[in-house]
C-alpha cells in the first residue's frame, strides 16, 4: 500500500521508482491511495500500482513537466552589479540567470522538457493501461482533477479513504470486523491474482 500526499517534484528518480512499482504488479497486490493529493511526479508513481484510490476530497493529475529561467540581468543592473560568466563548453552557461535566455537555449530547454513529458505520459499510459492519446487528451492536460472527474476519466479506480484498502487487504471491514463484503472482495482479488 502506497500512501501518497504530494504535489510532485523533480523528475529525477521517478521513472526508476515507477518502473519498480509496475514490476511488482502480479507478484502481490499494489494499491496506491491519493490521500489527498497525487500530483505530477506523485501521480506518475501512484499510476503504476495495480489499483489507484483517491480520497473523496482529493485530487490527482498535473501531468506535465516545466522548468524555469529567471533573467536577473535587469535587477543586477539596477543594483549596480555586473556578473561575468567564465565557462568551458559551448552551452555550459546558456541558461545562467544573469543574462536573457537566447532562442537557442530556449529551444534546448523546450526539447528537454518535451522528452521528459513524453516519458511521463508513456509511463502513465502503461500504468493505467490506456493509450498515450488518452493520457494526453483526457487526463487533465496538466491540470489537477477532482476525485469524481478522475474516476469518470479513468485516472483512478475508486474513491475511498486510506482505511478502506487497508481493511480490504486485511480481510476486514473498515471498523475492524470481519465483513462479508470485504471477505468476498478479498476472495475475488485472490482469484484475479491466481489467474495472472
Amino acid at each position: 500500500l502506497i500512501d501518497v500526499d504530494s504535489p510532485g517534484g523533480s523528475v529525477f528518480g521517478v521513472e526508476e521508482l515507477g518502473t519498480e512499482i509496475r514490476a511488482a504488479r502480479g507478484q502481490k497486490p499494489v494499491i496506491a491511495v491519493a490521500n489527498s493529493m497525487a500530483a505530477s511526479a506523485a501521480y506518475w508513481i501512484a499510476a503504476q500500482a495495480d489499483e489507484l484510490v483517491v480520497t473523496p476530497g482529493g485530487m490527482v493529475g498535473s501531468i506535465g513537466v516545466l522548468t524555469a529561467h529567471e533573467d536577473r540581468s535587469k535587477a543586477q543592473e539596477l543594483a549596480g552589479v555586473k556578473t561575468t560568466l567564465i565557462s568551458a563548453g559551448k552551452f555550459k552557461a546558456e541558461d545562467a540567470p544573469f543574462q536573457p535566455l537566447s532562442e537557442v537555449a530556449r529551444t534546448a530547454l523546450q526539447s528537454l522538457v518535451d522528452k521528459y513529458y513524453a516519458t511521463f505520459v508513456q509511463a502513465v499510459a502503461k500504468g493505467r493501461k490506456v493509450s498515450v492519446g488518452t493520457v494526453k487528451e483526457g487526463f487533465g492536460q496538466g491540470r489537477l482533477v477532482g476525485a469524481q472527474d478522475a474516476l469518470a476519466g479513468g485516472m483512478v479506480d475508486t474513491i475511498g479513504t486510506l482505511d478502506q484498502p487497508i481493511a480490504r487487504l486485511m480481510g476486514r471491514s473498515p471498523q475492524g470486523q470481519i465483513g462479508a463484503v470485504a471477505d468476498v472482495d478479498l476472495r475475488q482479488r485472490r482469484l484475479r491474482m491466481a489467474a495472472r
